[in-house]
């Protein structure tokens, strides 16, 4: 089995800074999926708020607390929570414990 390389990203998507590994690539995933990644964000920082458009997200937490909001109401999420948006709806996470937050992105399309 072959080892994957990862390829990590830093992107401004909310407050402060966000790490994105993605775990796949478009050729592995085959038209399939957008995206396979582990995200990390740290203390303090967030990915905001946005609309899912032809395609889902589900959020595994892995590790660290969050404030994830789905459509306007917000939950605090923690390691082994699972999280999904479906095409249309809107949702976003911010880190408001004291470690990062890490979880895994997967978005698949509905076109």
């Amino acid at each position: 089995m072959p080892i994957m390389e990862h390829n990590t990203v830093a992107a401004k998507k909310g407050k402060g800074e966000i790490f994105i590994t993605h775990l796949l690539t478009p050729k592995e995933m085959v038209g399939k999926c957008e995206m396979f990644a582990g995200v990390k964000i740290p203390v303090g920082s967030s990915l905001n708020v946005h609309q899912h458009v032809n395609n889902n997200e589900t959020y595994h937490i892995i590790q660290g607390t969050g404030l994830y909001t789905d459509n306007g109401k917000t939950y605090t999420v923690k390691a082994g929570d699972t999280t999904f948006c479906a095409d249309g709806d809107t949702h976003g996470i911010e880190n408001v414990g004291d470690e990062d937050l890490i979880f895994i992105a997967l978005i698949i399309s509905t076109k």
